[in-house]
Protein backbone atom coordinates (compact mmCIF):
# COMPACT_ATOMS: atom_id res chain seq x y z
CA UNK A 1 0.00 0.00 0.00
CA UNK A 2 1.54 3.33 -1.06
CA UNK A 3 1.41 6.63 0.86
CA UNK A 4 -1.61 7.94 -1.09
CA UNK A 5 -3.62 4.82 -0.33
CA UNK A 6 -2.65 5.01 3.33
CA UNK A 7 -3.89 8.59 3.52
CA UNK A 8 -7.16 7.65 1.84
CA UNK A 9 -7.63 4.78 4.28
CA UNK A 10 -6.97 7.00 7.30
CA UNK A 11 -9.35 9.62 5.92
CA UNK A 12 -12.04 6.96 5.46
CA UNK A 13 -11.60 5.64 9.01
CA UNK A 14 -11.77 9.18 10.41
CA UNK A 15 -14.93 9.97 8.43
CA UNK A 16 -16.56 6.75 9.66
CA UNK A 17 -15.70 7.58 13.28
CA UNK A 18 -17.06 11.11 12.88
CA UNK A 19 -20.29 9.71 11.45
CA UNK A 20 -20.69 7.27 14.33
CA UNK A 21 -19.98 9.99 16.89
CA UNK A 22 -22.53 12.24 15.20
CA UNK A 23 -25.18 9.49 15.27
CA UNK A 24 -24.50 8.75 18.93
CA UNK A 25 -24.71 12.44 19.78
CA UNK A 26 -28.10 12.80 18.12
CA UNK A 27 -29.50 9.72 19.88
CA UNK A 28 -28.19 10.90 23.27
CA UNK A 29 -29.70 14.37 22.76
CA UNK A 30 -33.12 12.95 21.89
CA UNK A 31 -33.32 10.43 24.73
CA UNK A 32 -31.93 12.95 27.19
CA UNK A 33 -34.93 15.16 26.41
CA UNK A 34 -37.29 12.21 26.92
CA UNK A 35 -35.69 11.30 30.25
CA UNK A 36 -36.06 14.89 31.47
CA UNK A 37 -39.68 15.06 30.28
CA UNK A 38 -38.91 17.63 27.59
CA UNK A 39 -40.07 15.33 24.82
CA UNK A 40 -42.86 12.75 24.68
CA UNK A 41 -41.95 9.11 24.95
CA UNK A 42 -42.97 6.89 22.05
CA UNK A 43 -40.90 7.74 19.00
CA UNK A 44 -42.01 7.55 15.40
CA UNK A 45 -39.22 5.05 14.69
CA UNK A 46 -40.92 2.45 16.88
CA UNK A 47 -44.55 3.18 17.44
CA UNK A 48 -45.83 5.69 14.91
CA UNK A 49 -46.55 9.26 15.94
CA UNK A 50 -45.33 10.66 19.25
CA UNK A 51 -47.56 9.47 22.09
CA UNK A 52 -48.36 11.05 25.49
CA UNK A 53 -47.84 9.12 28.73
CA UNK A 54 -51.58 8.52 29.16
CA UNK A 55 -51.43 6.11 26.21
CA UNK A 56 -48.39 4.15 27.43
CA UNK A 57 -50.56 1.48 29.02
CA UNK A 58 -52.51 0.97 25.80
CA UNK A 59 -49.28 0.66 23.80
CA UNK A 60 -48.07 -1.92 26.31
CA UNK A 61 -51.20 -4.01 25.81
CA UNK A 62 -50.63 -4.02 22.05
CA UNK A 63 -47.04 -5.15 22.67
CA UNK A 64 -48.37 -8.05 24.77
CA UNK A 65 -47.28 -6.92 28.23
CA UNK A 66 -49.43 -8.20 31.09
CA UNK A 67 -51.78 -5.83 32.87
CA UNK A 68 -49.86 -6.22 36.14
CA UNK A 69 -46.56 -5.40 34.38
CA UNK A 70 -47.98 -2.18 32.98
CA UNK A 71 -48.77 -0.94 36.48
CA UNK A 72 -45.02 -0.61 37.07
CA UNK A 73 -44.35 3.14 37.07
CA UNK A 74 -45.92 4.25 33.75
CA UNK A 75 -44.26 7.49 32.65
CA UNK A 76 -41.36 6.86 35.03
CA UNK A 77 -39.83 3.43 34.38
CA UNK A 78 -42.06 2.73 31.36
CA UNK A 79 -41.68 5.59 28.88
CA UNK A 80 -43.38 3.80 25.99
CA UNK A 81 -40.18 3.50 23.95
CA UNK A 82 -40.29 -0.19 23.00
CA UNK A 83 -41.62 -1.92 19.91
CA UNK A 84 -42.25 -5.37 21.39
CA UNK A 85 -41.86 -7.50 24.49
CA UNK A 86 -38.60 -9.51 24.44
CA UNK A 87 -39.33 -10.92 27.90
CA UNK A 88 -42.19 -12.98 26.49
CA UNK A 89 -39.69 -15.23 24.71
CA UNK A 90 -36.74 -14.95 27.10
CA UNK A 91 -37.84 -17.77 29.45
CA UNK A 92 -35.80 -16.21 32.24
CA UNK A 93 -34.90 -18.51 35.12
CA UNK A 94 -34.10 -17.79 38.78
CA UNK A 95 -30.41 -17.04 39.28
CA UNK A 96 -29.65 -15.98 35.71
CA UNK A 97 -27.61 -12.92 34.76
CA UNK A 98 -29.32 -10.77 32.13
CA UNK A 99 -28.23 -7.73 30.12
CA UNK A 100 -30.70 -5.25 28.62
CA UNK A 101 -29.17 -3.27 25.75
CA UNK A 102 -30.47 0.29 25.75
CA UNK A 103 -32.34 -0.04 29.03
CA UNK A 104 -33.74 3.49 29.18
CA UNK A 105 -35.55 4.22 32.46
CA UNK A 106 -35.49 0.54 33.42
CA UNK A 107 -38.90 -0.95 32.61
CA UNK A 108 -37.77 -4.24 31.05
CA UNK A 109 -34.90 -4.49 33.55
CA UNK A 110 -37.30 -4.33 36.50
CA UNK A 111 -39.63 -6.92 34.97
CA UNK A 112 -36.64 -9.21 34.29
CA UNK A 113 -35.39 -8.69 37.85
CA UNK A 114 -38.61 -10.18 39.22
CA UNK A 115 -38.13 -13.27 37.07
CA UNK A 116 -34.47 -13.97 37.96
CA UNK A 117 -35.07 -13.36 41.66
CA UNK A 118 -32.68 -12.41 44.43
CA UNK A 119 -30.02 -14.87 43.26
CA UNK A 120 -30.08 -13.41 39.76
CA UNK A 121 -28.96 -10.07 38.39
CA UNK A 122 -30.08 -7.76 35.59
CA UNK A 123 -27.73 -5.19 34.08
CA UNK A 124 -29.17 -2.23 32.21
CA UNK A 125 -26.90 -0.57 29.64
CA UNK A 126 -27.58 2.88 28.22
CA UNK A 127 -25.39 5.61 26.74
CA UNK A 128 -27.62 8.50 27.84
CA UNK A 129 -26.55 9.78 31.28
CA UNK A 130 -30.01 11.14 32.07
CA UNK A 131 -31.60 7.76 31.35
CA UNK A 132 -29.13 5.92 33.57
CA UNK A 133 -29.74 8.44 36.35
CA UNK A 134 -33.51 8.08 35.98
CA UNK A 135 -33.29 4.26 36.00
CA UNK A 136 -31.21 4.29 39.20
CA UNK A 137 -33.72 6.62 40.84
CA UNK A 138 -36.56 4.32 39.77
CA UNK A 139 -34.76 1.28 41.20
CA UNK A 140 -34.45 3.05 44.53
CA UNK A 141 -38.10 4.16 44.54
CA UNK A 142 -39.30 0.66 43.63
CA UNK A 143 -36.90 -0.97 46.12
CA UNK A 144 -35.42 -3.31 43.50
CA UNK A 145 -31.88 -4.28 44.47
CA UNK A 146 -30.82 -7.00 42.00
CA UNK A 147 -30.25 -4.51 39.17
CA UNK A 148 -27.21 -2.58 37.99
CA UNK A 149 -27.52 0.34 35.58
CA UNK A 150 -24.35 1.19 33.67
CA UNK A 151 -23.44 4.03 31.33
CA UNK A 152 -21.94 2.80 28.08
CA UNK A 153 -22.35 2.17 24.37
CA UNK A 154 -23.81 -1.09 23.15
CA UNK A 155 -20.96 -1.30 20.62
CA UNK A 156 -18.41 -1.30 23.48
CA UNK A 157 -19.96 -3.13 26.41
CA UNK A 158 -18.30 -2.74 29.83
CA UNK A 159 -19.12 -6.39 30.47
CA UNK A 160 -16.78 -9.32 31.18
CA UNK A 161 -16.35 -12.12 28.64
CA UNK A 162 -18.66 -15.14 29.00
CA UNK A 163 -20.55 -13.59 31.91
CA UNK A 164 -24.18 -13.39 30.72
CA UNK A 165 -26.93 -15.98 30.44
CA UNK A 166 -29.29 -13.80 28.43
CA UNK A 167 -29.17 -10.57 26.40
CA UNK A 168 -32.39 -8.73 25.65
CA UNK A 169 -33.03 -5.55 23.70
CA UNK A 170 -36.18 -3.61 22.86
CA UNK A 171 -36.10 -1.29 19.84
CA UNK A 172 -32.53 -0.09 20.39
CA UNK A 173 -30.12 -1.89 18.04
CA UNK A 174 -31.72 -0.12 15.07
CA UNK A 175 -30.27 3.12 16.51
CA UNK A 176 -26.68 1.86 16.37
CA UNK A 177 -24.47 3.04 13.50
CA UNK A 178 -22.33 -0.12 13.86
CA UNK A 179 -24.63 -3.12 14.31
CA UNK A 180 -21.86 -5.63 13.57
CA UNK A 181 -19.97 -4.33 16.61
CA UNK A 182 -23.11 -4.76 18.73
CA UNK A 183 -23.45 -8.43 17.81
CA UNK A 184 -19.73 -9.07 18.31
CA UNK A 185 -20.03 -7.65 21.82
CA UNK A 186 -23.12 -9.76 22.54
CA UNK A 187 -21.27 -12.89 21.41
CA UNK A 188 -18.22 -12.01 23.53
CA UNK A 189 -20.29 -11.37 26.65
CA UNK A 190 -22.58 -14.41 26.52
CA UNK A 191 -21.76 -17.69 28.22
CA UNK A 192 -21.66 -20.77 25.96
CA UNK A 193 -25.29 -21.65 25.26
CA UNK A 194 -26.46 -18.15 26.20
CA UNK A 195 -29.61 -16.67 24.68
CA UNK A 196 -30.39 -13.51 22.68
CA UNK A 197 -33.91 -12.09 22.48
CA UNK A 198 -34.34 -8.94 20.40
CA UNK A 199 -37.42 -6.92 19.57
CA UNK A 200 -36.66 -4.33 16.92
CA UNK A 201 -37.60 -2.76 13.60
CA UNK A 202 -36.27 -3.84 10.21
CA UNK A 203 -36.30 -2.04 6.90
CA UNK A 204 -38.49 -3.24 4.07
CA UNK A 205 -37.03 -2.42 0.67
CA UNK A 206 -34.32 0.09 -0.11
CA UNK A 207 -33.80 3.23 1.97
CA UNK A 208 -33.66 6.46 -0.09
CA UNK A 209 -30.19 7.99 -0.30
CA UNK A 210 -31.35 11.22 1.36
CA UNK A 211 -32.34 9.22 4.43
CA UNK A 212 -29.19 7.12 4.44
CA UNK A 213 -27.14 10.31 4.51
CA UNK A 214 -29.29 12.04 7.13
CA UNK A 215 -28.09 11.22 10.66
CA UNK A 216 -31.21 12.81 12.18
CA UNK A 217 -33.33 10.09 10.51
CA UNK A 218 -31.84 7.56 12.93
CA UNK A 219 -33.58 9.17 15.90
CA UNK A 220 -37.10 9.54 14.48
Amino acid sequence: MDIKQMKQLKRGVKNMKNRKDNMHGLVIAKYSEIAKGEREGCSSSCCGESTPFVDIKEIGKVLDYKEEDLLLAPGQANLGLGCGNPLNLANLQPGETVLDLGSGAGFDVFLAAKKVGELGKVIGMDMTPEMVRKARENAEKLNISNVDFRLGKIEELPISDNSLDVVISNCVINLSPDKSAVFREIYRSLKPGGRIIISDVLRSGEIPEELKNNPAAYTG
